[in-house]
């Protein structure tokens, strides 16, 4: 071989083989499956998330979010995120209560008094039991969101006592407590994916659903469902996860800066919701939805103890956790 030819290949070799380095060492995107629109307070606190984890480490962590739902639906996604198909999220813990008995502690009806006692729970010992649970569920949890308080919505009347929801077809996210909770009431509850409820109800397929003011406002389920009553009946937490052999496979060095990005973006999440509820209360009130404060719950929260007894039945090691959470708030 001339000395021309050794020196272009040798040279070509080494180009390639900076090519090779240079494509190891480029940060593989953490694709972040989201199911609301960008301007949620979900995806506010997902975005800071995103932003703060790729500016502290100098681009070799990147973490994208993709909103809408367009990664799949939410029980797909949380599939996807415990096997790798997808890096990270914000799960609901509802639909979570499905792969993690302890999630479902906190889809008891009214287990949580207020929202800022469903962060004290959430950031205290019983949020970390709940953790652990989904851990063994191949999901590392980061932080707590907030998602509110969920209360009925529907398009024949105002609800305000069980007896208001007799007969009447209620959507509920895919776990079965929810499907008990709106039976213990008289009603008929029918899991449905988010995205089928709007055209459900303009056309009566439902005849209601239940969710926070957010969701009402940005899904445009208030322009089919004019009558929201405050049951306030579930405060669910919403949970910022990655998979966890993912997270496994970090440094301990990346593991801090992943956990520091989380929790800034939990205090963002958090004030992002509490300015949304506000406003969108305001913005269906001005739209002429009939809202209606439920005065006294107590007859809810009786026709509840079918639900407790049939949880705690089947699940009588998550006895001590419910209590843990009920004592939390005295």
């Amino acid at each position: 071989m001339n000395n021309l030819l050794k020196t272009t290949t040798l040279t070509i070799a080494a180009a390639a083989v900076s090519m090779a380095l240079a494509a190891g060492a480029q940060a593989k995107e953490w694709r972040g499956w989201n199911i609301h629109p960008p301007e949620y307070p979900v995806s506010t606190g997902m975005e800071e998330f995103a932003r703060i984890i790729n500016e502290k480490s100098g681009g070799d962590l990147e973490a994208k979010v993709y909103h809408g739902g367009v990664l799949g639906n939410q029980p797909d996604a949380i599939q996807q995120v415990r096997l790798g198909g997808l890096d990270w999220a914000v799960f609901n813990l509802g639909p979570l209560g499905e792969v993690a008995p302890e999630a479902n502690v906190v889809s008891l009806p009214f287990i949580f008094k207020n929202v800022d006692a469903m962060h004290k729970v959430m950031d205290g010992p019983a949020g970390q039991q709940i953790a652990d649970g989904l851990i063994k569920a191949g999901l590392q949890p980061l932080g707590w969101y907030d998602s509110g308080a969920r209360s009925f919505y529907n398009t024949k009347h105002p609800i305000k006592t069980p007896a208001d929801l007799k007969g009447m077809k209620f959507r509920v996210m895919s776990n079965d407590l929810y499907v008990q909770m709106v039976a213990a009431l008289g009603g008929n509850a029918t899991p449905m994916a988010y995205g089928e409820v709007y055209q459900s109800l303009k056309t009566g397929v439902i005849d209601g659903a239940e969710n926070n003011y957010p969701s009402y406002d940005s899904s445009g389920h208030f322009e089919a469902a004019k009558y929201y009553s405050v049951t306030q009946h579930l405060i669910l937490p919403e949970c910022l996860c990655i998979n966890k052999a993912l997270y496994d496979s970090l440094s301990d060095d990346e593991k801090k800066i992943v956990q520091e990005s989380a929790d800034a973006s939990v205090t963002v999440q958090r004030a992002a919701w509490a300015a949304r509820a506000e406003k969108s209360k305001e913005k269906v009130i001005a739209a002429g939805i009939a809202v209606n404060e439920v005065a006294d719950k107590q007859a809810f929260q009786d026709a509840m103890q079918p639900v407790y007894d049939n949880f705690l039945k089947s699940n009588p090691d998550l006895a001590d956790l419910v209590k843990a959470i009920q004592d939390a708030q005295k």
